[in-house]
């Protein structure tokens, strides 16, 4: 089994993307390979296209599915599991966002509460560091706010707020 060309640079690209935003880069291939193959892969099929060993793609498919961005598929007639990543972009786009925001924003938004009450509690800081703590907290929570408004929203809403950005800055400005 090889990939073609396209699939083989999409799958590269979402590896060095992963590695940037701190996901394993086996994850994030075999992500894209799943995402842009136009059926569900069994695992040896996943090792024999990317030419990686089994225990890594045991291992991502697992991370992945933790995630909820890929699921196990069972085929008629085939005993073996079979990977299908969600094809829903935007449903795809705000799980990774959740994560992100679970691994990046909400661990910076508690220790800035922590030291926020150090700060209140009496703990010696120069003023000029207390300043920037807590402008930063109030625009971390304010950020937090936000995101949990919009997340409320409908996807359908969501996605009706995306296409307007570019008419509601005009209306702002």
């Amino acid at each position: 089994m090889k990939l073609d060309p396209v699939t083989e640079k999409l799958v590269l690209h979402w590896g060095e993307m992963g590695a940037r935003w701190g996901i394993s880069r086996m994850v994030a291939q075999i992500h894209a390979l799943l995402y842009f193959s136009a059926k569900p892969l069994a695992a040896d099929e996943i090792v024999a296209l990317l030419g990686v060993a089994r225990s890594h793609v045991s291992n991502s498919l697992k991370e992945l599915q933790s995630w909820g961005v890929v699921k196990v598929i069972h085929i008629l007639g085939d005993r073996r599991e079979h990977f299908q990543s969600i094809k829903d972009v935007w449903q795809l786009f705000e799980i990774l966002l959740d994560e992100r925001k679970r691994r990046e924003m909400d661990p910076t938004l508690k220790t800035l509460r922590e030291t926020q009450a150090l700060i209140n509690d009496g703990a010696q800081v120069e003023s000029y560091t207390g300043d920037r703590v807590k402008e930063m907290l109030a625009f971390f929570e304010q950020m937090d706010g936000w995101y949990g408004e919009v997340r409320r929203m409908p996807l359908e809403s969501r996605v009706k707020l995306v296409k307007w950005a570019g008419k509601l800055r005009d209306w702002l400005t």
